[in-house]
């Protein structure tokens, strides 16, 4: 029944804001091909990775909880057998042994354990998806003493990508197959603090508010996906990287909303998007060969749009990624 009031207006990719992950990549063959997502024990995430196996990409799942990630992975397997045959591709998870409260990609610390535990298991890599995310939380600060969602949405990732990038660099260069990065973003960047980004204020609770934390870490991923997309053409690597807005979708992203969900949640579940939709988007861009060699943009219902100030300053875009830099020093 999700999103039964949507528009089924077809765009020019083909598709339209109904279709679903698996729709936008029938006859895909993606065997091969390796994987992370992070994010995966829910939501689109868990979607993502469902898709992308039944495509035959091995893949590597970031989860906060191994224990939720192992009922994602055996709901997948249950539906797509060959996902854990050893002559094909394997769903493995990497990361902490034990679930830790509070830790996950908004812990550097965890997110580099994962950067080494990914590396230790000896595969290349193609697709990053930066998925994971939380919304609207209360003020809170990380382990590392970072803004929440901040940390969550952007930074973490931000430094995961940094720690895999090599290893992409290496493995399209040794495949010949474009190594492809997908940053899940949001139309929320278009509001956020009337600064943009509060590099003077990120950890300040003083004028914080939920809704524009979580607008202005969406912005700081689009910023990331155009810094990233020219600093790899310059370099000219064949690694592409492309930002996205999966639509309102019905997921526990809003879980800090409490009540308020409460009493929206069976309203949502009637016009939002369903995770077959959302993670649609997410599926395309890492799979479609339509989107080959397409580097450096937004990307909403399969097509590039164009982005509103301040999203396309490039200055802010070197700031905030030499601003990254020093957070993490």
């Amino acid at each position: 029944m999700f999103g039964f009031l949507k528009q089924r207006r077809q765009t020019p990719s083909g598709f339209s804001s109904s279709s679903a992950a698996e729709e936008v990549t029938a006859g895909i063959d993606g065997s091969g091909l390796v994987a992370i997502v992070t994010g995966a024990s829910s939501g689109i995430g868990a979607e993502t990775c469902r898709v992308l196996a039944l495509r035959g990409v091995r893949v590597v799942m970031g989860v906060r909880t191994p224990s939720a990630g192992e009922r994602v992975k055996e709901e997948i397997v249950k539906n797509v057998p060959a996902a854990d045959s050893p002559h094909s591709q394997i769903l493995r998870k990497a990361g902490q042994k034990k679930a830790e409260p509070n830790r996950h990609v908004s812990s550097m610390s965890s997110v580099k354990r994962f950067a080494d535990n990914f590396n230790g298991l000896n595969l290349p890599l193609n697709i990053l998806i930066n998925n994971a995310g939380i919304a609207f939380s209360p003020f809170t600060l990380s382990d590392d003493g970072i803004e929440l969602q901040f940390a969550t949405n952007y930074l973490g990732h931000f430094l995961l990508t940094n720690l895999l990038l090599e290893k992409m660099k290496i493995t399209a260069m040794e495949s010949g197959i474009e190594g492809r990065v997908v940053i899940v973003a949001s139309d929320s960047y278009k509001h956020t603090y009337r600064e943009g980004i509060r590099f003077d204020k990120l950890n300040d609770a003083s004028g914080y508010k939920g809704i524009l934390a979580y607008g202005q870490s969406k912005l700081a991923n689009i910023l990331r996906s155009n810094e990233l997309s020219c600093r790899l053409k310059e370099e000219d690597a064949k690694v592409v990287v492309n930002s996205l807005h999966p639509g309102v979708v019905a997921t526990n992203i809003t879980r800090h909303l409490g009540i308020i969900k409460d009493i929206l949640s069976p309203i949502a579940k009637l016009v939002l998007r369903g995770v077959e939709q959302g993670a649609a988007t997410v599926c395309y861009l890492a799979l479609h060969p339509q989107v080959a060699g397409v580097t450096g943009k937004y990307f909403v219902d399969f097509n590039a749009v164009e982005l509103k100030p301040p999203a396309t300053d490039k200055e802010l875009s070197k700031k905030l990624w030499d601003f990254s830099v020093s957070l993490l020093q």
